[in-house]
């Protein structure tokens, strides 16, 4: 037959929009005004639920709903005014100690949470919050490589009794000046062995002095930009947590850039100040001897020790002694231990840290030794009636290692549970500090209430736009503008659908004018089948004829309209911003759906109504 689709090629449009229709659902249930309640180190203690419980029973609150997992406390609310109510009052009756945070909390019902559907990801502009662009200096990067550059050149060349005259740091490289060509060429045996794979030496002579200088290679240059990139990223998330935001948006954009988006946060000098923390590394020697649970109890902390904590919240006795700080690390990586194959740490010092270490780890082999990450924010406190800026220091033990052998330049750490842990301990001890500074460039604050109202606006605009077209279409193409209707709004399920089950895709306002732009492409296409339908009914075909050939000679035409949009909005996710981007990701995905819809999906329900008649009046 001319019009008929086999059995299993309905079964299969029908099954993708019942799927797409079943992840859309989330999107239908409103967020629920919540608090989101974690513990700064460790987990949560059995006692939080029941704490949290008397303070709002104390301020007649009643929660919608508490749910309990390790590693927080979430409490639902019915409305806004109470969730506001109740975060100052948790806030102030758990301390510091716990993040509190505002959140909405998906409403979505259990059997589909089950099958991990959730609502879609709203941006910054319809969920309210504040939005920074951040600057990273480059140049900065590469003289504080240099820098470390500069300083074990000096040590490796007093090591190996090598004399030189001086050693500075000029235009992307280290100049060292020797007062004999023999010790210049001794020099350049030592670094060129030690440094060759990431600086390229060259020699000179000028009065007398003979120069040896070491520039940074292409890949060099690009790895110290990447990793300082990367560390400050990694360091920006930490101190983001301090925030207390629930889902945060920090990322890269384009080589030199970082984006950083905190829903529901309005407080822009308080975001500062956390963006502007400070944070180091120690390694100290753990106390064996020393029982650290009755030294906590009792307040009595030995002679030479100190007490801290781990992430678990367990005391440890450390030595007060400072073995080593995170200043000399100079890269950080997790992989798997040889040995052992288990997770491992690997560590790379420069030249003074490697001296240090060296000596130190000889001395202590067999012995525990732990890694103390020390962070320092600026906390605001009123004092005499004045707000004030004052420095809050969290400092916490994140591993405890074994010495196995005497370490140098490069060691592991081991003693890890798993490889993840092995990953997240290597970002940590890489983002200690910032690798370079950065500016912010762009600041934006966008409220609450305005976010609603684009959410508002956004949807009438997809309504009033859906509602128009289908009107239109039914009226002007009867039976197969129905048609065209029907495969509109699969079209819109199936992209809301998409939009909800890809991990990182994120509904912006402009996505939801790809979003209105998307249901303009996807009714042309059914325009250009049933203008071509009626052409050639009136060309004297028969139905089943002129239904084939709509279809068959439309589609060249539709592909081409799709490719020619679906290239601009590849354009303009590649070279726009957060935003453009936004539009361009609906409109992409938008695109394909229309293909699939108005093409296939239209065309299985011509099939169903005219595909089994031999003379079918056509109602077009």
């Amino acid at each position: 037959m001319m019009n008929h689709y086999p059995w299993w090629k309905n079964l299969l449009i029908l099954g993708i929009v019942l799927v797409a229709a079943v992840y859309t659902l989330p999107n239908l249930y409103p967020d629920d005004p919540a608090i989101q309640i974690s513990q700064t180190k460790g987990t949560l203690g059995k006692g939080i639920q029941a704490r949290v419980q008397n303070v709002l029973k104390n301020a007649e609150i009643t929660p919608k709903r508490i749910e309990r997992a390790p590693n927080r406390l979430l409490i639902r609310f019915r409305d806004t005014e109470a969730q506001l109510k109740a975060k100052d009052l948790i806030s102030d009756a758990l301390g510091n100690n716990y993040v509190v945070a505002l959140n909405l909390a998906p409403a979505t019902p259990g059997w589909l949470r089950a099958i991990n559907a959730s609502p879609m990801n709203l941006g910054l502009d319809l969920r309210g919050g504040v939005h920074f662009l951040l600057q990273v200096d480059m140049n900065a990067a590469v003289q504080k490589a240099l820098d470390r550059f500069q300083e074990d050149f000096g040590n490796l060349l007093r090591d190996q009794d090598i004399r030189y005259t001086g050693i500075s740091v000029g235009a992307g490289g280290v100049s060292v000046k020797f007062g004999t060509a023999e010790s210049r060429d001794r020099a350049l045996d030592v670094l060129s062995d030690q440094y060759g794979d990431r600086m390229a030496f060259d020699t000179s002579e000028s009065g007398g002095t003979y120069v040896l200088t070491g520039t940074l290679t292409e890949s060099a240059l690009n790895e110290s930009r990447r990793f300082a990139v990367e560390q400050n990223i990694t360091t920006l998330r930490n101190r983001v947590n301090e925030l207390g935001v629930a889902e945060p948006v920090i990322q890269q954009q384009g080589k030199t850039q970082v984006v950083v988006e905190l829903p529901g946060v309005q407080d822009t000098a308080r975001a500062k100040e956390i963006l502007g923390a400070t944070a180091t590394l120690e390694f100290r020697m753990v106390d064996e001897q020393g029982n650290p649970y009755a030294a906590e109890q009792s307040g009595r902390i030995p002679l030479g020790d100190e007490l801290y904590h781990d992430r678990r919240g367990n005391p440890v006795l450390l030595k007060r002694r400072v073995m080593l700080t995170g200043d000399y690390i100079t890269d950080a990586s997790s992989g798997i231990d040889s040995e052992t194959n288990g997770p491992a740490v690997f560590i790379t010092l420069d030249g003074e840290g490697a001296r240090l270490f060296s000596t130190a780890t000889a001395q202590n082999v067999g012995k525990l030794m732990a890694v103390v990450f020390i962070q320092t924010t600026p906390e605001t406190v009123v004092r005499n009636g004045k707000k004030v800026q004052v420095p809050r220091t969290t400092e916490e033990v994140i591993n405890i290692a074994r010495i196995q052998e005497q370490l140098g330049r490069r060691f592991q750490i081991t003693g890890l549970d798993s490889t993840r842990e092995a990953r997240d301990l290597a970002l940590l001890l890489r983002a200690g500090a910032l690798a370079a500074p950065m500016t912010i460039v762009e600041e934006r604050t966008i409220g609450p209430s305005l976010g609603a109202q684009n959410i508002e606006q956004g949807y009438k605009s997809v309504v009033l736009g859906f509602i128009l077209v289908v009107a239109y279409m039914a009226i002007y193409y009867r039976l197969f503008g129905v048609f065209a209707d029907i495969a509109l709004l699969a079209n819109l399920v199936l992209l809301v659908g998409i939009m909800s089950i890809v991990p990182g895709l994120t509904l912006t306002l402009p996505g939801i004018a790809g979003i209105v732009l998307t249901m303009g492409m996807a009714v042309d296409a059914n325009v250009l089948i049933n203008e071509r339908i009626r052409e050639e009914l009136k060309n004297g075909n028969s139905p089943q004829a002129s239904i084939q050939a709509g279809y068959t000679r439309a589609f060249a035409t539709i592909v081409d309209s799709h490719v020619t949009t679906l290239i601009a909005a590849i354009v303009l996710f590649a070279f726009g911003t957060g935003p453009v981007k936004g539009f361009a990701v609906t409109l992409t995905i938008g695109l394909a759906c229309s293909m699939f819809t108005a093409i296939m999906g239209t065309r299985a329900l011509v099939n169903l109504i005219y595909g089994g008649r031999r003379q079918p009046q056509l109602s077009i």
